[in-house]
């Protein structure tokens, strides 16, 4: 088959040309359609559900919303897990299911759920589903800020209601509509409501009830429709407009009359423009803002996206009121296009490398341009293979292509055919005709096709391991696997089509076999090597085992982590205070902080969320905050911080010094990615699991001490659970039953009174705003006050009460008598649960720490010692460990199955290929040869091992394995032609010498700019460069010194038989 694709390749030349340019434009077509992004969404299929249950505690709302929805999201089909957070006045429960599930199917699942679940919560109780977007989804930031001496209309300044105000209903609406864009979460500044703000002394005075004043506003905020009449032939509706506009119609509603003059609401309160009781604010460089995050919907290009959401900012931001301004402040385009810059410039430095290689060694250049076209045409292959699986272009698909791996196939055949003619010109002492060319051209094809594609097949099978890898491992690596697949099968079909035509093509007139000084300087260093290492059989073997086992030493002197972690470029802070710290005071403390970080001269800006945002897609309490950092370039720094780590060491001191803060150093997008993976935002995390919550609490802290001992620990906390100050009102049920009271009539009046209670809406043409009861805020905050809070005796108990203050006024039909909330309630300070975490129905405690300065790998196995030996766990209670370690291990344990997996197939192939197990054992050699240079150069250049390491290890397999099996095959073709063993391996390592340097140096040296790059995402690929340089250099090596003398210890006695 694929002789008849050889001939015809090279006897339809001009045919096959034409399809390979065909097939170039459709490569050109699929780029501009690839996505492109920074690094892989590794998002697990999750479904968040949000429910706000105002006033609850968090141990309320755990037992009565987050419980009931967990139970019966239980058994749903594909579910991984679920874990959740209960907070106050939030639950949140997180739905994970299992990969490859469509989000669609699984957010219609968990929505019916809901539906029935809804006969299990409290009554008025609506639980949310979060947005259709991934953890990574948070594309786009913009604050919106009024600029100094900005003016109202009215000739005020604008206060941060006004600010959210455009914010909610101007930019909010146009930034929706942006294609890709599912949801506008906004924190900070206050939403605007109207307020009517009553007076006890007031109400009591004109007997007047907080339940009149609810009835009263509801009564009169509504249009009312009444059909229709005809008349004169047309049909006229009747409406009765009733609803209120402004605060002076809310004033004048009339609530009662007394003694024929009518009692208006302004009569008894105060109706004003109020402010929300929120959740969450944000600041900038040290001032209060509005900030708002653009959502990207699953599977979009965040690229694309965020160029779009910033366009349409810029638009917005030219019909703003004068002098308000929406500042971009967060944008991951430029993150996206760091990272895509740094893949390019390696991918284009690595090409250029490997053709000016190609030259040198084969000293014809148009032999040497016709091999490094395959790298152009085999990239626009791939670029098609993308799209059509939707890989998007990132730092982990394009990180592992290497052109030299790409052109190694057609190095074999281009530098045979010409060595082939060159010989037959010299032969014949003439230019050869067409058809001696051309049949030529097709022998020497035929002749390297075998070796060719059994080599790239092996690269190949090499990959199929990735392929097995799930979870987010899978996520991250199956990208690249796909690629270099597609780019390696690509160059395969290349090489045995378009490389044959072209040569028949181009290499017509005289073909000069020019040895280039290279070769001729490598041949005469590597003849004496080889008759040394013939000569010296049995050292030269001890020598190969003893290099071998010290690097397999050497492997537990290398540390081991997951992912080595991108450099964004910017620095996130996660800034924990007090539970129960305000967020009045929580701002104060946020501004200083800034104040202190923007000192940095490499600080461009920072700003901060604090608390939770309108939809808590990140539930945070008041007392936490994130703090984003946005540097400048580095090239424009002009402090005495050199790099980022002196940077982020410089900063933790400074910070330090902000009294009241703990804080974790991270990056934006790190941080999120920690989270998602198993909910916590930190490298390692130990869970506790148990029932009783303050038994967690002294395990966790126990565990927290242990952790900050080990070397290497930075950051360790024990999640927040306990600490919030609560003002409890206990009712006392005694002295209630002696008024007739029942509990709701006392807790209605304390939750209107301090809470306040939504009384219907206001519109203002689309826009529209709550109107709330609430007492002023002076008497909201004072407990005294409180204590004096009237609560109104139901008539027909009234008589009984002798001492009630209003006793003497019985005698007035109707008048309300009233008791003050003191008589009927102890008021406590106590401290409650800050927030109660469970996963898969059970509650639990997190301890996290950050490694810094070691590998993850070696710190949990002192950490996991320290804990077995240390801490007794009573029954009932299991810890398990978490975060980026439990990526860790699962991938390292698919690992250890599935590479041995491809190695038998590559063994099976090379029995195939050789007929017998003994070349193919020999052949096998390369491979722990190859690790070793892998290993050695890690540790010289102070690289942990790690999943990305492990790629190049498994590429570098394959290559070594391709280096044999070119001087493998061609000695035993000689020896299948009589030569005699000796002859045949000087002959054939000599001959092959071009062929194995060329496409070991290729290889080495089109990594070579990955290895050695520093820009942004660099630090991902460098790993597996490195691997592959080192480990490409020893089997090199080894394939032309060792596996001679190997071949000629194996068959001796054959060369005795012959």
């Amino acid at each position: 088959m694929f002789e008849r694709i050889l001939h015809l390749s090279i006897y339809q030349r001009g045919i096959v040309l034409m399809v390979v340019l065909l097939v170039a434009i459709i490569g050109v077509f699929s780029y501009q359609k690839l996505p492109i992004d920074a690094v892989p969404d590794i998002t697990n299929v999750q479904v968040q559900i949000n429910t706000n249950a105002t006033g609850y505690s968090p141990v309320e709302a755990e037992q009565r919303i987050t419980f009931p929805i967990e139970t019966i999201m239980a058994g749903l089909p594909n579910l991984h897990y679920t874990r959740s957070i209960s907070r106050y006045g939030l639950s949140q429960v997180t739905v994970v299911f299992k990969d490859g599930t469509d989000v669609y199917f699984a957010r219609q699942q968990v929505s019916q759920r809901i539906q029935e679940a809804k006969g299990r919560l409290p009554l008025g109780i609506e639980p949310m589903m979060g947005p259709i977007s991934t953890g990574l989804g948070e594309i786009f930031m913009w604050t919106v800020d009024a600029q100094k001496g900005a003016k109202k209309p009215d000739g005020t300044e604008y206060t941060s209601t006004d600010l959210r105000e455009i914010q909610d209903w101007v930019i909010r609406p146009q930034l929706r509509m942006v294609t890709g864009v599912t949801e506008i979460n906004t924190v900070g500044g206050y939403v605007k409501q109207f307020h009517v703000v009553p007076y006890p002394e007031k109400m009591i005075s004109f007997g007047l009830t907080l339940m009149d004043l609810v009835s009263a506003l509801e009564r009169n905020n509504l249009n009312v429709g009444a059909g229709y009449i005809e008349k004169s032939g047309e049909q006229y509706l009747v409406r009765l407009p009733g609803q209120m506009a402004n605060l002076g119609e809310i004033g004048n509603i009339i609530l009662g009359s007394r003694q024929g003059t009518p009692i208006r609401v302004k009569d008894v309160a105060d109706v004003l423009i109020g402010k929300e009781l929120r959740t969450g604010a944000a600041t900038q460089n040290g001032k209060e803002v509005v900030l708002g995050t653009a959502h990207m919907l699953i599977g979009e290009n965040s690229r694309l996206v965020s160029q779009a959401a910033a366009r349409k900012l810029e638009e917005i931001n030219r019909n703003l009121p004068e002098g308000i301004v929406a500042t971009p402040v967060y944008d991951r385009t430029t993150l996206v296009e760091k990272t895509i810059h740094t893949v390019a410039t390696n991918l284009l430095e690595g090409a250029a490398l490997v053709v000016v290689v190609l030259l040198l060694f084969l000293g014809n250049l148009r032999a040497a341009l016709i091999a490094a076209c395959v790298i152009p045409l085999s990239m626009l292959f791939t670029f098609t293979g993308m799209v059509a699986n939707h890989v998007s272009a990132n730092l982990m698909s394009l990180g592992a292509i290497d052109f030299g791996i790409i052109v190694d196939g057609a190095i074999v055949i281009v530098e045979n055919s010409i060595r082939r003619l060159a010989h037959e010109q010299m032969r014949l002492g003439r230019e050869l005709t067409l058809t001696e060319r051309l049949e030529l051209v097709f022998d020497a094809s035929r002749e390297a096709r075998r070796v060719l594609i059994y080599g790239e097949l092996i690269i190949i099978i090499v990959y199929l391991p990735i392929f097995a890898l799930t979870g987010v491992e899978g996520k991250m690596f199956h990208p690249m696997a796909l690629t270099v697949v597609t780019a390696l099968v690509g160059a395969m079909i290349l090489s045995l089509t378009f490389v044959p035509a072209a040569i028949a093509f181009f290499l017509s007139g005289k073909v000069k076999e020019t040895e280039s000084p290279v070769m001729e300087w490598a041949k005469k260093a590597y003849l004496p090597m080889l008759t040394a290492t013939m000569r010296n059989r049995e050292l030269t073997v001890t020598i190969a085992i003893v290099i071998v086992i010290l690097s397999s030493l050497l492997t537990t002197r290398v540390g081991s982590e997951f992912v080595p972690s991108l450099n964004e470029g910017d620095i996130a802070l996660h800034a924990i205070r007090i539970p129960g710290t305000s967020l009045t005071t929580a701002i104060e403390m946020q501004n200083e902080l800034e104040e202190t970080i923007k000192k940095f001269p490499e600080v461009d800006r920072v700003f901060s969320k604090i608390g939770t945002a309108e939809i808590a897609t990140d539930p945070m309490p008041p007392s936490v905050a994130d703090i984003f950092i946005i540097l400048k370039p580095q090239s424009e720094w002009t402090g005495a911080h050199r790099t980022k780590p002196e940077l982020i060491a410089a900063m933790e001191q400074a910070v330090r010094k902000v009294p009241g803060n703990n804080y974790e150093f991270t990056q934006p997008i790190q941080m999120r990615f920690n989270e998602l993976l198993s909910g916590v935002r930190a490298d390692v995390a130990v869970k506790v699991f148990g029932d009783d919550m303050d038994t967690l609490l002294t395990l966790g802290e126990e565990i927290e001490k242990l952790l900050a001992s080990v070397p290497g620990a930075a950051d360790v906390r024990t999640e927040q659970i306990t600490g919030l100050p609560v003002l409890s009102i206990q009712m006392d049920r005694a002295k209630m039953a002696r008024y007739g009271l029942n509990g709701r009539d006392v807790q209605d009046v304390v939750a209107m009174s301090v809470g306040g209670r939504s009384t219907g809406m206001i519109f203002e043409g689309d826009r529209r705003f709550d109107l709330q009861i609430r007492l002023p805020e002076h008497l909201r905050s004072d407990i005294e006050a409180l204590k004096r809070l009237p609560i109104s005796i139901p008539v027909q108990n009234a008589g009984a009460v002798a001492n009630a203050p209003q006793a003497q006024q019985m005698l007035a039909p109707g008048v309300p008598v009233f008791v003050t909330l003191g008589e009927v309630a102890n008021f406590e300070i106590t401290q409650g649960p800050n927030q109660v975490s469970r996963e898969n129905g059970k509650r639990r405690i997190v301890i996290t720490a950050n490694v810094r300065g070691r590998d993850l790998g070696s710190f949990v196995n002192e950490a996991e010692q320290l804990i077995a030996a240390k801490i007794r766990i009573p029954p009932g209670y299991w810890t398990i460990w978490g975060g980026q370690f439990e990526q860790m291990i699962s991938a390292a344990n698919r690992l250890k199955i599935v590479i041995p997996f491809a190695l038998t197939l590559i063994f099976i192939l090379l029995y195939t290929m050789f007929g017998n197990f003994r070349d193919g054992f020999l052949m096998f050699t390369g491979v722990p040869f190859a690790l070793t240079g892998g290993i050695m150069a890690l540790w010289l250049r102070d690289i942990p091992l790690s999943i990305s390491a492990g790629v190049g290890f498994i590429a570098l397999s394959g290559v070594a394995v391709l280096n044999g099996l070119v001087m493998l095959a061609f000695i035993r073709g000689l020896r299948e032609q009589g030569m005699s063993l000796d002859d045949a391996i000087q002959t054939g390592a000599l001959t092959r010498l071009r062929p194995v340097l060329m496409t070991a140096l290729v290889a080495s040296i089109g990594f070579l700019p990955m290895a050695l790059a520093t820009g942004t995402g660099a630090e991902v690929q460098r790993p597996l460069a490195t691997v592959v340089i080192g480990g490409i250099l020893s089997s090199t090596a080894l394939t032309l010194l060792v596996l001679p003398v190997l071949y000629r210890i194996t068959h001796r006695e054959n060369s005795k038989g012959a």
